[in-house]
Formats: C-alpha cells, structure tokens, sequence
C-alpha cells in the first residue's frame, strides 16, 4: 500500500534525529510518509524520490512545485533496481515498506546498492509477520513477493559491516543501518 503504518515511526525519527543527514533518497515513497514525518525535524535537507509507480507521484504529490516545496526536491519515476547508482549517493536511503515487493535477492542487491554508492545510512521498514497482498488500486508493485523474517534481516545487513540498530514490533521490523558506529 502507498500507506505506512505507525508502529516503528517514532524510533525511525528519533534515528534521523541523531544522524541529522542532509541528503535522503527517499525509495518507494508513496505518499511520502518519511517526508512528512522527518522534514519537520531538520530543515535544509535535500530529498530524493525513487517511485516506480508514475501515477502516486501526482496522486501524492511528491513532485516540488512553486505551490507546494514540502515533500520532494527531486522525484525519479523508476524502479529502483535500475535507477543509476548516484542517487543513492546519500547521508541516509529509505527503503520503508518496499523490499517485501521483490524477491528476496533483488533486496539483498538494491541494499548493496546503496551501500556500494556510499549510503552513510539505510533505513529499512518492513513487515516481519506473514502479510499476504496483492495489487492495489492498480498498481502491481503492491504485490508482497517475498516474505521477510526477521532474523534474516539481521544476517544480510551483517553482511554489509557497519553498526546496525533494530526494532521489532508486532507487525513491522524496523532496523538502521549506519556505515559509521
């Protein structure tokens, strides 16, 4: 779904607090949820969409205007997994609610990606309980593909070295990961 829920938002900001980045690539917004949640908490940050469904840039309206400067500075209609590796060049990539819409190996290399690019941070959202989903609103993107456990998680982004911080709620697993200790 374009939507997110609660559960994990509150400590997904508190890490943004103390990270304070300036540059955030934000994948799969949707209805820019992160965007509305941390831009309030630090002023001056440049933010990146990466939204593969055309029709949610408008329906949202992610895209800067003169009218409305609050959500997005710079909007890219792909899929991530081809989108050119500068954009994730970043102090901090979103992928919130949107690895579990691709097989499990297309995360593992979009999260490498990231990493290989330079992301000083990623931040991950993803449901760790069974989530069955399929198309919505016409959008096949929304279909869950793979379905998460926690613990793997934890192995892949051990993978990837740096200091990681985790949240496990009821519905969502919520983990930072930061190149830096």
């Amino acid at each position: 779904m374009p939507t997110s829920i609660a559960e994990g938002k509150d400590w997904s900001l508190e890490r943004f607090k103390r990270h304070l980045p300036d540059t955030v690539c934000d994948v799969g917004p949707g209805e820019g949820t992160y965007a509305k949640l941390f831009r309030p908490a630090h002023h001056g940050v440049w933010w990146t969409a990466v939204e593969i469904h055309k029709p949610y840039i408008r329906k949202y309206g992610l895209k800067n205007t003169a009218k409305r400067k609050d959500m997005y500075d710079e909007v890219h209609n792909l899929d991530a997994r081809v989108a050119p590796d500068h954009l994730f060049h970043r102090d901090l990539v979103i992928y919130g609610d949107v690895l579990e819409h691709m097989a499990r190996g297309d995360a593992v290399d979009l999260l490498r990606k990231a990493e290989a690019a330079g992301a000083w941070n990623i931040l991950i959202s993803l449901p760790i309980v069974e989530a069955p989903q399929g198309e919505v609103d016409g959008n096949p993107h929304e279909a869950h593909v793979h379905h998460w456990d926690a613990d793997d998680m934890d192995q892949v982004l051990a993978e990837l070295g740096g200091a990681v911080e985790s949240m496990r709620g009821g519905t969502l697993g919520v983990w930072w990961w930061s190149r830096r200790g």
